[in-house]
């Protein structure tokens, strides 16, 4: 349950070497070497973050970011921008776009990743050790551990999997489509109402320790995690 990156880098060396030091850092990580081949990727899986290198053939990394950042489906998705371009300027107008962060070719790999763990921290709440806190729970997406008041539940792995995207993306509603393509991923036929399965089963695990109420429904739209029930 490590985090998943998609790199999108047309620079076949910077590519295998991104991807090689980021899979030895525990990393999962998915290539592509141009802006179509990162949407098919997309298409694909939806990734907890994206490198996307500014400067790409046919279409730039900019504009790689700004139609995802449009998409219902990966606009939540963080980014880091890879580029050679240095100035004040071209970082503004990366940050604009939607970058979470900017790194400045060449750089250190090491510092990537560092900055990559600042990312999903920030964004997604997960810790450089993978782990995910909210209200008295505490996962572990590397050990496929949950943790209520320290003591550990014992949980499915379809529910481990709802949970984690929740605890990644608290506070936002999101439809039963939503959830399919990002738990379930685009490429496997599952009714929505699977989803409300598998909502019904995660609650009634977490309902002995009193959080199954962390997840809400939001009538008419779909649900939304939150350890705010008041």
């Amino acid at each position: 349950m490590q985090a998943t990156i998609l790199l999108v880098e047309d620079e076949p060396e910077v590519r295998e070497m991104v991807s090689r030091t980021l899979s030895r850092e525990g990393f999962d990580m998915v290539t592509a070497a141009d802006a179509a081949e990162g949407y098919q990727r997309l298409s694909e899986k939806v990734p907890d973050l994206m490198l996307v290198d500014w400067m790409l053939p046919s279409s730039s990394g900019l504009d790689f970011v700004k139609r995802c950042k449009r998409d219902e489906f990966t606009r939540d998705v963080p980014v880091i921008m890879l580029t050679a371009r240095a100035e004040e300027t071209d970082r503004l107008q990366g940050f604009e776009t939607g970058a979470d962060d900017y790194v400045t070719k060449p750089f250190s790999p090491r510092e990537l990743a560092a900055r990559i763990r600042a990312v999903l921290r920030r964004t997604t709440g997960q810790d450089s050790e993978g782990i995910f806190t909210a209200g008295r729970m505490e996962l572990n997406a590397i050990s496929h551990r949950l943790y209520i008041d320290g003591e550990a539940v014992d949980i499915g792995p379809t529910e481990f999997r709802l949970l984690r995207f929740f605890m990644a993306h608290p506070e936002r509603v999101y439809s039963r489509a939503q959830l399919l393509d990002h738990v379930w991923s685009r490429d496997v036929y599952v009714e929505e109402r699977t989803v409300d399965v598998h909502v019904l089963r995660l609650r009634k695990l977490l309902k002995p320790w009193g959080c199954d109420n962390y997840i809400q429904t939001v009538r008419g739209v779909g649900y939304r995690f939150s350890v705010d029930t008041g």
